[in-house]
């Protein structure tokens, strides 16, 4: 994509009238740069299925009743993937709302959220989980890490009274040393610095995946990337308190 096409896509996400610079305090160690990289703008991902997720996913907003949402996801597939009925049984009274799409990265959901119509959602807890297809695609930490930080503002300029968890980018790859995951971590310990404790949270699952040998088996993740329904069960069991906590304050 070029400069010249990314610099107006930028414009008319700023005239959305969600303005970043609105938030621009949270998440200061990845301060905005003068040239953002491409994981830190919006785009419109051109991608299979890309298009159809994002308007199934207004069209099942529009269908909610929003004042009864209290707490949202925002990722990619790891998010759309939920299993419904753990989904229920942990979070069922709070009426969670996935906005996931398979494949998705940071700038394109930059996009979808500058375009989400808003209007009466109210969650109290946001959970976005962000970035591993990105690091997949060849993106630098540092880049991925700038693309998570300026979801986080865009969401707490549309959602001001939201808090918002940011979650770790899970474990992938069968061992420690997999070169995919030794990128996430590097991209872990940079969003771990957005964590306000205020508006900003920060909840690494991985101790809850993975075994004593920080592996990450078949019963966890049947392609070493994407959840079974016990890896499932494992990180709903693991945010539940995590999301009781940050409610209560």
């Amino acid at each position: 994509m070029s400069h010249v096409i990314r610099a107006a896509l930028l414009l008319g996400f700023m005239s959305l009238g969600v303005s970043v610079a609105m938030s621009a305090e949270l998440c200061p160690a990845l301060p905005a740069r003068a040239v953002m990289p491409r994981a830190a703008l919006p785009e419109e991902l051109d991608l299979p299925g890309w298009k159809a997720g994002a308007a199934a996913i207004d069209a099942a907003l529009n269908g909610l009743d929003r004042g009864s949402v209290r707490l949202m996801f925002v990722g990619d597939s790891i998010t759309a993937s939920w299993d419904r009925p753990i989904l229920q049984k942990f979070f069922g009274s709070l009426s969670p709302v996935l906005l996931g799409i398979g494949g998705d990265r940071t700038e394109g959901m930059l996009y979808r959220l500058s375009h989400m119509k808003m209007p009466g959602l109210r969650p109290q807890i946001l959970v976005l989980l962000a970035g591993t297809n990105n690091t997949a695609g060849g993106s630098a930490p540092e880049n991925t890490a700038l693309g998570i930080a300026q979801i986080v503002r865009l969401v707490h300029a549309q959602l001001p009274t939201t808090k918002i968890l940011v979650l770790a980018l899970l474990p992938r790859g069968v061992e420690p040393s997999d070169t995919l995951r030794q990128v996430n971590d590097r991209v872990n310990v940079l969003i771990s610095q957005c964590a306000d404790n205020r508006i900003v949270f920060y909840f690494d699952a991985a101790r809850h995946l993975l075994d004593q040998a920080g592996r990450l088996t078949d019963q966890m993740s049947f392609d070493h990337l994407h959840l079974t329904p016990v890896g499932y069960y494992k990180l709903a069991e693991a945010l539940q308190p995590e999301i009781t906590r940050l409610r209560g304050q």
